[in-house]
């Protein structure tokens, strides 16, 4: 049994406070026994032997900190407290949903700038005796929103879709959380919110990677004149957090509380509502008690298709990811791409001029299914995709200004995803997101709930690019109560009727190519999941037309590429994709946090 990274002090693990207060300690050393929250946890794990007992530890590089195996469960996410919140969860005999609930809500404390209250996003659930669901808990636009609300009288698009109290969205992360664990959990809802609620008020110790981000999401508050919100991400004294600092944060605890003790609708309805709401239109936003009220998430059938000899199970629309996600790995058994050698020239090119056709039709064709009607089955249909495919040339890039959506982006990476697997083989892949680090930069006072910036989603003006480059149409124009399109794309794979992986990314419009990378590398070339992690990523969205590399690709491969006609760039890194798999061999569990690319804990035991 492998540890989980090792723990900064005693008090950053108050949160094991899960039904009663529980003794803690800190967490062990890599490669060391890893340890559990007294005998109030450990009594429950006898059980649990049972389930586990046809699997052994799969292989790991001990050297490797970003990877974790276990027999039991496994957890990761981008905050090392929240992994060891969801496997405190799993070792009481919680399921993977009722974990899945609390990492949710302990995100929202330890990594603000994506985890959050005041988003929305997706949950793609697998049961071990083959239920499925996906949990849409998007944000929706509140009742006085207009398609030309954030257009300034010359017709351009202005900030206020980004930055401020009109681009936040009714927020969907509690209801979502809710919805999930009332069909599926099996701990009861304030246990599950607990250990939030003490990371808040008992605080928690900032690694590096975190202190530096509340530093440069408090700076940009400040520039932008939103001194209230930028001092909760502040030391007390107005200066920037270091690493080691405990970060206490009282009125969000208070907020979970309230949700703990009066159920997850106090969120949307009663005292804290009304305060939300208030508070709001009291900055110059639009929200009304009565949106909060009338939110509701929706519980849709999953897109679920066959890849190779896969079972691939992803988010429908609102989500663009899925089908995205449906697409590419069609293109790559029509066209063969899984013969080409991996992270080769042809391989990526193939892939990429995929991926360029891909997004014009998602940009153009996609939207809220309550609002627009989707030609989802033409869009998957094989007849459709040979045709759409026909033109690949082997040889030369097809220039985007040629390609239109079919029938008839620099991105933000403050969207966050974690995966968790149940001694049972219960699994959940979940994103969600404010869409950029930090949202609106708005925090609702005296609740510490952040706001997020999901307005910037829908078109903002139909044709013109968003803040992240993407360019779409009509189907995503802002409307009252609808859900903007988003490329979130939570993902489950299935071998043999078994649990095989569960995927999942950040990034903004990369997401869906990300989780297809991943995906191909795990079924198309034999990869473990930290290698398919690991490997260097690529991207193409269609507009702007270039090709986004990671910095480890093969500098041979990027020459290549140009050869074909491809401009390149390069970021830092795309996506930050927390995934686990079942390992083939030992059928335990292997999860990985993608640390090179933004931190985070991948905790199994």
């Amino acid at each position: 049994m492998l540890a989980p990274p090792k723990s900064s002090a005693p008090l950053a693990l108050t949160f094991w406070l899960v039904v009663g207060a529980l003794a803690c300690r800190p967490a062990a050393p890599a490669a060391t026994p890893a340890p559990g929250p007294s005998t109030a946890v450990d009594a429950q794990e006898s059980p649990a032997q049972g389930p586990a007992s046809g699997r052994s530890l799969p292989a790991k590089d001990p050297s490797d900190p970003a990877t974790a195996v276990g027999i039991h469960g496994a957890v990761t996410s981008a905050e090392r407290h929240a992994s060891e919140v969801g496997v405190a969860i799993l070792k009481k005999g919680g399921n993977a949903v009722d974990a899945a609930v609390a990492v949710g809500l302990a995100l929202a404390v330890t990594h603000p700038s994506a985890g959050n209250l005041g988003g929305g996003g997706f949950m793609v659930i697998r049961m071990a005796d083959g239920r499925t669901a996906a949990i849409d808990y998007r944000e929706v636009a509140p009742a006085a929103a207009t398609p030309t609300m954030f257009l300034d009288a010359k017709g351009n698009p202005t900030r206020e879709s980004v930055e401020g109290p009109k681009a936040a969205g009714i927020p969907g992360t509690v209801a979502g959380l809710a919805l999930a664990h009332e069909q599926f959990g099996t701990l009861p809802w304030r246990d599950l919110v607990l250990p939030a609620v003490a990371l808040a008020r008992e605080g928690h110790e900032l690694d590096s990677f975190h202190a530096e981000d509340l530093t440069t999401g408090s700076e940009r508050m400040l520039k932008l004149g939103f001194k209230e919100a930028a001092a909760i991400y502040r030391r007390p004294t107005g200066e920037p957090f270091v690493t080691g600092d405990v970060w206490k944060q009282p009125d969000l605890a208070r907020t979970l509380e309230t949700i703990a003790d009066q159920g997850p609708r106090a969120f949307y309805e009663g005292p804290l509502a009304d305060t939300l709401a208030r508070e709001v239109k009291a900055l110059g936003g639009i929200w009304t008690a009565e949106d909060l009220k009338s939110y509701r998430a929706i519980a849709r059938e999953p897109i679920t298709f066959k890849y190779r000899d896969h079972e691939v199970i992803t988010m429908p629309p609102p989500s663009g990811g899925g089908v995205v996600l449906r697409q590419l790995l069609a293109a790559r058994e029509i066209l063969k791409i899984y013969e080409k050698p991996w992270l080769s020239v042809d391989e990526l090119h193939l892939y990429v001029e995929s991926a360029r056709r891909t997004y014009a039709d998602r940009n153009f064709l996609l939207g809220d299914p309550a609002f627009v009607k989707i030609p989802l089955q033409q869009l998957t249909d094989p007849t459709y995709l040979q045709a759409r495919l026909a033109d690949i040339d082997l040889n030369k890039a097809t220039p985007s200004s040629r390609i239109a959506a079919g029938i008839g982006t620099k991105t933000s990476t403050q969207t966050t995803h974690y995966s968790v697997v149940d001694v049972l083989g219960n699994a959940v892949a979940n994103t969600y997101t404010l869409n950029t680090g930090f949202g609106a930069k708005v925090v609702v006072p005296g609740t510490g709930v952040l706001l997020n910036n999901e307005m910037d989603d829908f078109s903002v003006k139909p044709g013109s690019p968003n803040t992240f480059g993407l360019v779409q149409g009509e189907q995503n124009k802002v409307e009252p109560g609808k859900r903007m399109l988003s490329s979130m794309s939570p993902t489950i794979l299935v071998k043999d009727g078994k649990l095989r992986a569960v995927v999942g990314t950040p990034g903004g419009s990369t997401i869906s190519t990300t989780v297809t990378q991943i995906v191909r590398a795990l079924i198309d070339y034999g990869a473990t999941i930290d290698q398919a992690v690991k490997a260097p990523r690529v991207h193409h969205q269609w507009m702007p037309d270039r090709i986004v590399t990671e910095p480890t690709l093969d500098p041979a491969t990027v020459e290549g590429l140009k050869a074909k006609g491809h401009t390149m760039a390069e970021w830092p890194s795309i996506g930050h994709a927390n995934s686990i798999e079942v390992d083939p061999k030992t059928q335990g569990y292997r999860a990985v946090a993608d640390v090179a690319r933004d931190g985070g804990a991948a905790v199994a035991y």
